[in-house]
């Protein structure tokens, strides 16, 4: 019997009357044995107890604050690196006078970049330029925002509007693809000049711009090239088929793009949000061609414009090439129509029929 035993058993046994120093001859008695056991038991756990908790004071605790050290030291160095990365940068955004890109402007000149500003209105233009260079933060921008005027819908004018960016800065370090239409309407009642009206501004302007400027990137062996597309390229829901085939050809164009100039070290950044609180559904044009003028719930109810701006800024400091910015909903989607497509088609068909009840009613 072990020690630890014959201790119990002494002890069992000075309760029941025999001397301390005694003990009796033959096995214990029944009863003592489950008192022997406990005290096995409870010595045996005590002596884990203790184990555990010496391995967590020598190595799990150090091992926790040591990762979180390293995580910090690493976002710090990645903070560093899209600053650096950032700063003095030529940064070109389309669609710079209002939502989104007026954003994207703000944070890109924030974090020290020379703004290269392209929009229709050169009013709007003007007056963002101004309110920049009144900006200040912790790190001053000195670079005066310019401003180039020019329809992304109208190709013609696109590559002397390029001529115009390169004369000016001499080159482009990162060019952000944001002006975009979006649309409202049915299929049936859709004229193809509508149709043709949307993929010129989402599609043959972003590309037809990107195609311009790409020699000069591929000539400097440097260059990073974002394209604001959204979730609807990757998923199509009803009464947005002109808007969402635009954003599927982007996603495809810039997912080539990305492949083709890797070997000219040039990045490729899609991004894709969800619904953002701007004025892109007032905007959309119907299926006759006119304003929609309706703020959607969703796109009311959706992530504000200075948050999708930042992801931007991060997405293209850290040389991301894909960020999907949308709720748990949209985002869900996405991998609800590849994992399982009949389930995704017959909900985006019950969401026809109630939104088709909805407007006849």
């Amino acid at each position: 019997m072990p020690r630890a035993g014959f201790q119990a058993f002494r002890l069992a046994s000075g309760r029941s009357g025999l001397p301390l120093g005694a003990l009796p001859e033959g096995p214990p008695p029944p009863a003592a044995l489950p008192a022997v056991a406990m005290v096995t038991a409870a010595g045996r756990k005590t002596a884990e107890k203790g184990r555990l908790m010496d391995l967590t004071s020598t190595v799990i605790i150090p091992l926790l604050f040591g990762s979180l050290g390293l995580f910090a030291l690493f976002r710090l160095l990645q903070w560093m690196r899209m600053r650096t990365y950032l700063q003095g940068a030529v940064v070109v955004v389309t669609g710079a006078t209002s939502g989104l890109g007026k954003e994207c402007a703000k944070a890109f000149h924030a974090a020290g970049a020379r703004l290269v500003l392209c929009g229709r209105d050169s009013e709007k233009l003007k007056d963002l330029a101004q309110e920049l260079s009144a900006m200040t933060n912790h790190r001053k921008n000195l670079h005066e925002p310019h401003t180039v005027v020019f329809d992304l819908s109208d190709t013609k004018t696109i590559l002397n509007a390029a001529e115009l960016i390169l004369k000016h800065s001499g080159h482009v370090d990162i060019l952000i693809n944001n002006a975009g239409i979006s649309y409202r309407g049915t299929i049936v009642d859709t004229g193809l000049d509508v149709d043709k009206k949307v993929m010129e501004t989402n599609y043959f302007g972003p590309i037809a711009l990107t195609k311009a400027l790409l020699p000069s990137m591929i000539k400097r062996r440097q260059g990073h090239i974002v394209a604001i597309s959204s979730v609807q390229g990757k998923i199509s829901i009803p009464f947005r088929s002109a808007y969402a085939a635009s954003k599927h050809a982007t996603q495809a164009f810039f997912d080539c793009l990305r492949a083709e100039v890797e070997q000219y070290e040039i990045d490729v950044t899609v991004v894709s949000p969800g619904y953002i609180q701007t004025n892109l559904s007032l905007n959309a044009v119907t299926a006759d061609g006119s304003r929609y003028g309706v703020m959607d719930k969703n796109t009311a109810e959706g992530q504000t414009a200075t948050e999708v701006a930042q992801v931007v800024l991060n997405a293209v400091g850290q040389k991301k090439k894909e960020v999907l910015v949308a709720g748990l909903m949209p985002s869900l989607a996405v991998y609800l129509r590849n994992l399982f497509p009949r389930l995704f088609f017959n909900l985006m068909a019950t969401r026809a029929k109630k939104e088709r009840k909805a407007k006849d009613s």
